[in-house]
């Protein structure tokens, strides 16, 4: 069994799929459209396989940010390195450095960022 894929609703799925295609260099399908509900999608693939669904509708409620549900997505990038280096780039651009680069107490070295529309990346070690 494994997990198939993690979907994210977003506002603005054109910007939200470039960030990922930029960033961690994931395909893209074509874009889904169901004219009568107006819900688009796109499927992000990574190299190895995993994938996240973008999706969007009109009338998307605000979301509470210290609710239950997704707290954040973890990707592995590489070693300690890659981590750094990542993190170095995210600063870089602009995006917030939440956490990090650390070894946690539970033994994952990350660093935590916010992608364009504030959810939480995990950036880790494979």
């Amino acid at each position: 069994m494994k997990v198939e894929h993690i979907a994210i609703w977003v506002e603005d799925i054109e910007k939200m799929k470039a960030f990922y295609q930029k960033y961690f260099n994931v395909g893209s399908t074509e874009l889904y459209h169901n004219q009568k509900t107006d819900f688009r999608s796109y499927f992000l693939t990574f190299e190895e396989g995993s994938r996240i669904e973008l999706t969007t509708k009109q009338h998307l409620s605000n979301r509470v940010a210290d609710s239950l549900g997704y707290s954040h997505i973890a990707l592995a990038v590489g070693d300690k390195s890659a981590v750094d280096d990542f993190a170095e780039r995210f600063v870089k651009d602009g995006y917030p450095l939440l956490n990090g680069p650390r070894t946690t107490g539970d033994g994952y070295y990350e660093a935590v960022i916010q992608d364009p529309e504030g959810n939480l990346i995990e950036l880790t070690t494979d």
